[in-house]
């Protein structure tokens, strides 16, 4: 009986201890957001996902919802504490099977399947390293330009990406049937040239270098116009 209150009283230990290293490395990690606005002149239907063994972003658009155009679409979302990774993509034309627009969407014309254009971010990384792309690797469906802000004046955190739509002057053969353009043969130079703070290849980097620490958020803007520059 004694040993069995003591193995209940070690394990008691363990939990607490345990609970108390979660809270501290909770305390010890910086708020950073995750913010995601629409300036395209139609909806798209966000699609948050973590890497592998990561918590999913939860919040209200963390999985599938609908952000009006023209700048209507805006959300939020607050990044787990701890070493987190993912990616976003836009979907465009989303609907159930008779056609209708619906949350979540069962079928969308672009995003489910290349061509799309991904997001890929990560934040609190050794140190407060926040690092993000924006890569055409898998073509280009929407364009995307990802702006970190609340950082310490001096970091590199430049806004990458591509505000151009890739799609005006896609060839033929790469046009995709519901809308955006492939990487095919000789298009990644194509958008390279275009878009030079784009990933077009797999062993790709952006033209402008980025080491970039707390940032206090990392906002993700489709079909930001060409001429806009943001500054922190």
């Amino acid at each position: 009986m004694a040993k069995s209150k003591q193995k209940q009283a070690m394990a008691l230990s363990f939990a607490v201890l345990a609970t108390l290293a979660d809270a501290a490395t909770a305390a010890a990690t910086p708020t950073t957001n995750l913010t995601l606005h629409n300036l395209c002149a139609h909806p798209v239907w966000p699609l948050v996902t973590p890497n592998a063994g990561l918590p999913a972003i939860t919040d209200a658009a963390g999985a599938a919802t609908r952000l009006d155009g023209n700048g209507e679409g805006l959300v939020t979302l607050t990044f787990p504490p701890g070493a987190w990774s993912g990616r976003v993509v836009a979907r465009t034309g989303c609907r159930d099977g008779d056609g209708g627009v619906v949350s979540p969407p069962i079928k969308c014309d672009t995003g489910d399947a290349p061509p799309v254009t991904v997001a890929q971010v990560s934040v609190h990384g050794p140190g407060g390293l926040a690092e993000y792309s924006v890569s055409l690797v898998d073509g280009f469906n929407v364009a995307a330009v990802i702006t970190p802000h609340g950082f310490e004046q001096g970091r590199e955190c430049p806004a990458l990406g591509c505000a151009a739509d890739l799609a005006v002057d896609c060839p033929g053969d790469a046009r995709a049937a519901g809308g955006g353009c492939m990487a095919l043969a000789g298009q990644a130079e194509v958008f390279k040239a275009r878009c030079p703070d784009t990933r077009t290849t797999p062993t790709d980097v952006e033209a402008t270098p980025q080491r970039c620490l707390e940032p206090g958020e990392l906002k993700v803007v489709f079909c930001q116009p060409e001429s806009t520059s943001s500054t922190d």
